[in-house]
């Protein structure tokens, strides 16, 4: 398996610091929560944009849903009444010994 601790880097940009073992002046400390805190609000932003997009998405699939559902059952009167006045030309219509 990969060893999970990163290997110390040459460039002082890159290198990993645990801020609880290493002695840093309250000026260091205050700069990494300012960068962790505009990381922070950059990945909630995409976050945010994200959701947003899901909740639309969901949102018109129900709304489809819902639509088809009125148009199938609006169809369904329709059928009713054609089956109605199909009742109503066989009664109507003349008596046989068939009927």
């Amino acid at each position: 398996m990969a060893d999970k601790t990163p290997t110390e880097s040459k460039a002082p940009f890159a290198t990993r610091i645990d801020p609880t073992k290493e002695g840093l002046s309250q000026e260091q400390i205050n700069f990494i929560r300012q960068v962790e805190l505009q990381q922070w609000q950059k990945k909630t932003q995409k976050l945010r944009t994200r959701n947003v997009v899901t909740g639309l998405a969901i949102g018109a699939l129900v709304m489809g849903i819902y639509g088809y559902t009125f148009f199938s059952v609006s169809q369904e009167r329709i059928m009713d009444e054609i089956d109605e006045e199909a009742k109503r030309a066989r009664l109507q219509g003349p008596k046989t010994g068939a009927n």
